[in-house]
């Protein structure tokens, strides 16, 4: 993983990463000190499911089937036939319910249950889980590991549930570790692509809320193709943060890795990571097809414990393409001046 992150750098990251938790209510989060990042997650799905409840756990129709005396809803024949339920004098069924047991709320169980059972997370965040499972007595648990996320769907009746449910996901793809017995145990830490994930959409979201004027989103770099040549099977180019002002561009590519240097078999000293140079280097030129110079680059890691991290500034064919280092484990203010200055400062006659 990359260098040491304070904890509550954390959760100062997920508060711009998911909106809804700089909302009232998760504002004394910011002032606790939590020994382990499972506490602090533990912490934040108490205080969030707490307010779901109090709104009402969401509820939808779900189909279910069983062997019943009397009638209901549509009669399975050919289940009823393969169960001998008739020698019983039952038909299966299957009719609608309407219930609280729908995947979103098993989500909220599943993890609340895993972080429980398997997480370090100190007394009073347990007893407040606890406190809050009682609600979910009807809603079956899951196992955390075969959650189909790409499956939930979101709509007014269950909306105040997709910022959680994603710190749901969070918890379960960055922690969840499964030993062969088949049992669970939890990661100490997020692991790298969950890291990674949190570590982008952070960046996004910061650029979004301090620095609106410059649009900050993710866009698609188009291949500067001449002479109509067919585009279908090249890979699309994604960038993770576009800052533009008119004509002119600041692409930021996040990196969350263990390592931001590479061992060269020619160079004697470890050189910059050459697919992320010539990935920030083909983002550039290919937007900067009249080679005007107004598109720049930052490639911009996670610090690590290396002794040598990235901090250079080059210019490459008439474009500033430049690999940064930002430590989040300094004071928060410090990393936020970073940000601003790379769009402020350094990079001022581009955006300016």
């Amino acid at each position: 993983m990359a260098g040491t992150i304070k904890i509550k750098n954390i959760y100062y990251m997920l508060s711009y990463a998911y909106q809804n938790l700089r909302q009232t209510g998760f504002d004394h989060l910011a002032s606790e000190d939590f020994d382990t990042i499972h506490d602090l997650f533990a912490a934040i799905l108490a205080q969030g499911v707490a307010d779901q409840v109090r709104r009402g756990l969401y509820r939808d129709y779900t189909l279910r089937e069983e062997a019943l005396s009397g009638l209901r809803g549509q009669i399975r024949l050919a289940p009823s036939i393969q169960q001998q339920t008739l020698s019983q004098g039952k038909l299966v069924c299957a009719y609608d319910v309407f219930t609280e047991d729908v995947l979103h709320n098993q989500i909220l169980k599943s993890t609340m249950e895993m972080l429980l059972r398997h997480g370090d997370v100190r007394r009073e965040n347990k007893k407040a889980l606890r406190k809050l499972l009682l609600y979910f007595g009807n809603v079956r648990e899951i196992d955390p590991g075969a959650i189909l996320w790409k499956t939930l769907q979101y709509h007014r009746h269950n909306a105040s549930y997709r910022t959680l449910v994603e710190l749901c996901a969070l918890a379960v793809k960055g922690f969840l570790l499964t030993t062969e017995k088949g049992s669970h145990r939890l990661a100490t830490w997020l692991q790298d692509e969950a890291m990674h994930r949190l570590y982008e959409k952070f960046v996004l979201s910061y650029y979004q809320r301090h620095h609106p004027s410059l649009s900050p989103r993710g866009a698609t770099v188009e291949w500067d193709l001449r002479n109509f040549q067919e585009a279908a099977r090249l890979p699309i180019m994604k960038t993770d943060i576009t800052l533009s002002r008119g004509e002119k561009r600041l692409i930021i590519d996040t990196k969350y890795y263990n390592h931001t240097m590479q061992a060269s078999f020619y160079a004697k000293k470890a050189t910059f990571i050459s697919g992320h140079l010539y990935q920030m280097y083909a983002y550039v030129k290919n937007s900067d097809r009249e080679g005007t110079g107004n598109i720049a680059g930052v490639v911009l890691y996670a610090k690590t414990d290396e002794a040598v991290t990235p901090n250079e500034d080059f210019n490459l064919g008439g474009n500033i393409i430049s690999l940064k280092t930002l430590d989040l484990n300094r004071e928060w203010n410090a990393i936020t001046e970073q940000l601003d200055r790379l769009c402020e400062g350094l990079y001022n006659k581009v955006l300016s």
